[in-house]
């Protein structure tokens, strides 16, 4: 069913947001494990040889299917690449630290970016609004919980993945063309590409940190259904650009 807003303008009908590293910070904790994680390793072997995360980033992508994404998944590939890079020397005690690296990065505080609640509440006021994260169950509601922000969104969605048939699922069950439906997120590769896919709209807002996985992409920079925004601060304005080109093309 689709929402019901007073002040919804005919063009764009909802706005979505992506959570990690778009809303919160996120991945400087990642990378902070990496740089852990590669720690321990140096007990073992020669780090300037060994392309330790590289390593690691080929046994996350290939567990992804399997553990998907977050924390869990990822702790669970640097002890199973820890098991490889060292041909299994890896002592009890280092394997126990990785856990360790997990279960931290687990509890890590969650920092809003910085605008980001002004942005949000400005859509709102015009907009109907909806979070889309993706990542491990748990986690990801307990991110919104301590967030802050769980009261700017009726509806929250926590997705497994981010792909042209998620999106669509969730638009469908708003009854809403993906013409109507703009995307404001950190990540080319799930939170824009997917959508214009559809034919919905993307805001790009890039993180000064992105995963190397998140960083293929097949967006051009031409792309006229995608706007790139700054910072938080620039979202309201970037919706009512948006706004006045899907209007455009509806009455084209």
């Amino acid at each position: 069913m689709d929402i019901a807003h007073p002040l919804r303008p005919h063009a764009i009908g909802l706005v979505g947001f992506d959570g990690d590293d778009t809303l919160w910070k996120s991945e400087d904790y990642y990378r902070l494990a990496e740089q852990e994680f590669e720690a321990i390793l140096g007990h073992y072997i020669d780090l300037h040889d060994a392309g330790t995360l590289q390593h690691l980033l080929a046994v996350e992508r290939r567990n992804l299917k399997v553990f998907g994404y977050g924390v869990k998944g990822m702790t669970l590939s640097m002890i199973e690449a820890a098991i490889e890079l060292t041909d299994a020397r890896i002592a009890a005690r280092h394997l126990q630290q990785v856990v360790e690296i997990g279960r931290r990065t687990l509890q890590h505080p969650v920092e809003l970016i910085d605008g980001v609640r002004e942005a949000v509440a400005a859509i709102a006021e015009e907009y109907p609004v909806v979070l889309i994260t993706k990542g491990d169950l748990f986690h990801q509601e307990q991110k919104i919980a301590l967030s802050g922000l769980r009261d700017l969104f009726p509806r929250i969605e926590i997705v497994s993945e981010k792909d042209p048939a998620t999106y669509a699922g969730v638009l469908a069950e708003f009854d809403l063309a993906p013409a109507r439906f703009v995307m404001v997120g950190n990540s080319l590769r799930s939170d824009i590409e997917p959508v214009i896919a559809l034919g919905g709209w993307g805001i790009h807002t890039p993180y000064a940190v992105t995963w190397a996985h998140e960083a293929d992409h097949g967006v051009a920079d031409d792309e006229p259904h995608l706007q790139y925004a700054a910072t938080p601060g620039n979202w309201p304005q970037a919706v009512r650009e948006i706004e006045a080109r899907a209007e455009r093309a509806a009455t084209a």
